[in-house]
């Protein structure tokens, strides 16, 4: 076992990252060996050794010796994933003790710089994470613990403080760790339900946004105050909140129920209060301050003689056990009631948060005035600041539905009604379904279908929460494929059958996805806004309207690069729109984490963004394994957050706004070419006859469903196969698309785009002055990085399209010409070190994951096409490496989906 230490005290943090990433390999060795695996080790050693090696290693495997080397592939890839984590998180803890570039990039230097502009900012300031299920979290939540379990085990073995004996300890639990790990299944027996994944949501709470929330905003204040930090009042107001889509998302899911959302809601609740109980317990028994030392304040005083009468309470226990200190008295009746809110005794519980925040504030003001100023703005504010972010709901959850479904509900309601010759004409009307939204059913109709009874239930069970829990919990209505004013006004028409005059809050948000519909945004805005249902909405909420972004269906349906640059025009246009309309607009980004879904880089989209179209206020959706790469952690959580609201801050201060301003400007022929050349050589390729069975049979398409990654079918229709590119969710056709090793839909057309313009001076001009263009460049250029032509050619074959194979061939070798040409570089990924290195420490395990997929995957498609007679050897175990090896490259590829 390694027991010596380093000579320096404090070590690099890429010598820390070097010294994680070889004591795993060697602990993962030795299990290898203690298994009676020492040829697997071999092979992974050879890998090292050669990283092109990967397909003499794999070539003559039989199919158990190829999934043993598949697990230990996956395994080491965990470990190298928990190794890069540690090493973040590290950079980020010691950014100000180091010169590495990659540690920071003086984000919150830069925003206490632009001082005035941020303090007159952050009353309005809101940043608004939406954690959804959308299943690309490849990970089991067996294999998730166990890495917690061994993180815990390195760090203790890492602390310098702990002697030999005790890293000895820590060296055997990792064994131990590492073992129960590779012993433990990747592939889930059984597929998760919307609960199954409401609870999974639950542990990034538990376990890191609870902690990492508060400290973002004492960064913020630290950084406004300095050194007065947690002794003056907060200039910084809670700005964060968080929703979520997990239980309430049923577009295409009809595992998402009416009683599935109702117990989500019970879920936040029960986390929410219980980490809140704990929080004002742990606070509360710390103010042992002495009435004489700290006298409390008169309001104070009366507060308790009103806890002291009420039966409710247990008062004379806590008086007895704190005699003398009337602020931890106070804080222990605080925690009573908070128990008793969570355990339903309606008699001692608190009716809202802000009746809870009413105390909490009596306690802050009432030390403060006692002199005990860190008392009172120190842990006290961190947990005001808490109730105000989480409140007694945790997240508020949205319900998310697709047009045609409330069409469909309504055509079956209106048909009911007497007088009515038309129920389909009827249910594409807006003016008549805003009547019925305003003005009430002229009779009450039962539902006939199935399908519009769970609609009318959600809306009545939405009601019924927010009575229960508040109205944060619950309340905003996404409606998918928002096409028409119809679409959106069906909600609200629904919604008064199913309530009635009953209150319910009820937030209408339309999605708009695809090219067209994008093109058509600001028309359908203008025929919902003066419906009397809309005005009426409008003035109850001080004319806010949100309006989501669907960044995944838009770039499925005319590629990258056409997205980005239609999604910006776009968002120009509802801020023009908006502004024009008197309404205060909230863009709703639906990002997934993949580069062909909108991901990359966050905090470098916003500041991308359009002059006028953050406004202090940005929403996103954070999906699959983005959520717990980027909340996994505490630290990372945190400086996640920072640099989002950081970029938030910046965005529209009048440097970067008319920077990008003038950019948009001045590169707009450039971005026109490019958006029209690129989506004709995009919807060439899609457009090909045939082209849907190339993508079914050269890539696991048909097989992601049996790894079960979430309660959401991967069609919209809900059926297991079929080979509609439309009926295909953008989830999918991404992580297919992955698996290949071609991740066409991360760069495919942009090289045709970037050929058009035919100016190179003029494109590099514009990657360095223009942030859209610069981070539509960067994404391609990781996505160009994790592509592998060589593979995907192979995998290609598959699709017995010699044709469709060339076309892609040839606009991946344009496009990495184009974008290398415009970066300057002879290979993607050379000026980004630690991308690089990421990318290049993985590449030897990820890709004899995909040659031993490549063979699974044929051996499955030969099965499938023999002959009716023909002898057929069992396939079932090339049909577990096929997915084997799919889970394994999905955890090194990491934004698979």
């Amino acid at each position: 076992m390694p027991t010596d230490r380093p000579a320096e005290a404090l070590p690099s943090v890429e010598q820390a990252r070097r010294r994680d990433l070889e004591l795993l390999s060697t602990v993962h060795d030795q299990v290898l060996r203690e298994a009676a695996l020492p040829e697997v080790a071999a092979r992974l050693a050879a890998l090292v050794d050669d990283p092109e090696a990967a397909e003499h290693l794999v070539a003559d495997l039989d199919v158990t010796a190829a999934e043993q080397l598949a697990r230990a592939l996956t395994v080491r890839l965990h470990l190298i994933n928990l190794a890069d984590e540690r090493h973040r998180a590290r950079l980020l803890q010691r950014r100000h003790e180091t010169d590495d570039a990659d540690a920071g990039d003086a984000l919150w230097p830069a925003v206490s710089a632009a001082g005035d502009h941020v303090r007159a900012m952050l009353a309005d300031l809101r940043i608004h994470p939406v954690l959804t299920a959308h299943p690309t979290e490849a990970r089991r939540r067996a294999v998730a613990s166990a890495l917690r379990r061994i993180a815990e085990q390195l760090q203790r073995f890492d602390d310098p403080r702990v002697g030999v004996d005790e890293r000895f300890v820590a060296h055997r639990r990792l064994l131990e760790e590492v073992d129960r790990l590779h012993r433990t299944s990747a592939l889930r027996a059984t597929r998760p339900g919307p609960l199954d994944e409401v609870r999974t949501v639950m542990t990034v709470f538990d376990q890191t946004l609870f902690r990492a929330v508060p400290r973002l905003y004492r960064a913020t204040e630290t950084t406004l105050v300095g050194e007065a930090s947690g002794s003056v009042p907060t200039p910084v107001p809670a700005f964060v909140r968080f929703g979520s889509w997990v239980g309430g998302d049923r577009d295409g899911n009809p595992f998402v129920t009416a009683e599935v959302t109702r117990q989500a809601v019970a879920t936040h609740a029960e986390h929410a209060l219980r980490w809140l109980n704990e929080a004002v317990l742990r606070v509360g028994r710390t103010l042992t301050l002495d009435r004489a030392e700290t006298p409390p304040s008169r309001e104070l005083l009366e507060s308790l003689a009103a806890d002291a009468v009420s039966g409710s309470i247990r008062f004379p226990d806590i008086a007895v056990g704190s005699p003398g200190e009337p602020h931890r008295q106070k804080m222990l009746v605080i925690a009573e009631r908070v128990q008793a809110t969570r355990d339903g005794r309606l008699e001692a519980s608190y009716r809202s948060p802000e009746a809870l925040l009413t105390d909490l504030r009596l306690v802050q003001r009432s030390l403060a005035a006692a002199g005990a100023v860190r008392a009172a703005h120190g842990e006290l504010q961190h947990l005001i600041w808490s109730v105000e972010t989480f409140g007694f709901h945790l997240a508020e959850l949205e319900v998310r539905q697709h047009s045609r479904v409330h069409r469909a509900a309504l055509v079956d309601l209106i048909s009911q009604l007497p007088g009515v010759a038309d129920p389909e004409a009827r249910a594409d009307d807006a003016a008549y379904l805003d009547a019925l939204a305003v003005d009430g059913w002229p009779a009450y109709v039962q539902p006939r279908e199935d399908h519009t009874r769970e609609v009318l239930d959600t809306l009545r069970v939405l009601a019924w929460l927010q009575d229960r829990w508040g109205a944060r919990c619950c309340g905003p209505y996404v409606v998918s494929f928002s096409q028409s004013a119809a679409h959106l006004v069906a909600v609200r028409a629904l919604a008064r059958l199913a309530v009635g005059d009953g209150p319910l809050r009820l937030d209408v948000v339309p999605l708009f996805e695809t090219g067209a519909d994008l093109d058509a945004a600001v028309r359908t805005l203008d025929a919902w806004l003066p419906l009397r249902s809309t005005q009426q909405w409008l003035a109850g909420r001080g004319r806010e309207v949100e309006v989501m972004l669907g960044y995944s269906d838009s770039a499925k349906d005319v590629g990258p690069a056409s997205a980005t640059f239609n999604l910006a025009r776009t968002q120009g246009d509802l801020v023009t729109w908006a502004r024009r309309r008197d309404v205060r607009l909230t863009l709703f980004h639906g990002r997934g984490g993949s580069l062909g879904r909108g991901g990359g880089p966050l905090h470098r989209a916003i500041t991308a963004q359009p002059p006028g179209s953050v406004a202090g206020r940005f929403k996103v959706t954070e999906q699959g394994e983005v959520v717990f790469a980027r909340y996994g952690d505490t630290t990372l959580a945190q400086r996640h957050l920072e640099r989002l609201t950081t970029a938030v801050l910046l965005v529209d201060t009048p440097d970067v706004a008319g920077h990008n301003a003038s950019a948009a400007v001045r590169f707009a022929d450039l971005g026109a070419a490019v958006a029209e050349a690129s989506e004709a050589a995009y919807r060439t390729l899609v457009q090909t006859p045939g082209f849907a069975d190339v993508l079914a049979e050269a890539s696991p398409l048909e097989e992601i469903g049996d790894l079960r990654l979430g309660s959401r079918p991967v069609r919209r229709s809900g059926s297991a196969s079929g080979r509609d590119l439309a009926d295909l969710r953008a989830i999918p056709w991404v992580f297919a698309w992955a698996q290949t090793r071609a991740n066409i839909p991360g760069w495919y057309g942009l090289g045709s785009g970037l050929a058009a313009v035919g100016d190179r001076d003029r494109l590099r001009e514009a990657y360095r002055d223009w942030p859209l263009f610069a981070a539509l460049i960067d994404v391609a250029e990781m996505s160009l990085a994790k592509t592998h032509r060589r593979l995907a050619s192979d995998f290609l074959a598959l699709g017995g399209r010699p044709d469709v194979t060339a076309q892609i061939l040839a606009e991946l070798d344009l496009t990495r010409r184009e974008v290398l040409g415009v970066l300057g570089q002879e290979e993607p990924l050379e000026n980004k070190r630690v991308l690089r290195a990421a990318v290049t420490l993985r590449a030897p395990y990820v890709d004899a994951l995909s040659r031993l997929q490549l063979r699974a995957l044929t051996e499955v498609r030969a099965a499938a096409h023999r002959a009716d007679g023909a002898a057929t050897p069992d396939v079932e175990p090339w049909h577990r490496l096929l997915l084997l090896a799919v889970n394994g490259a999905a955890a090194g590829l990491q934004n698979t989906g």
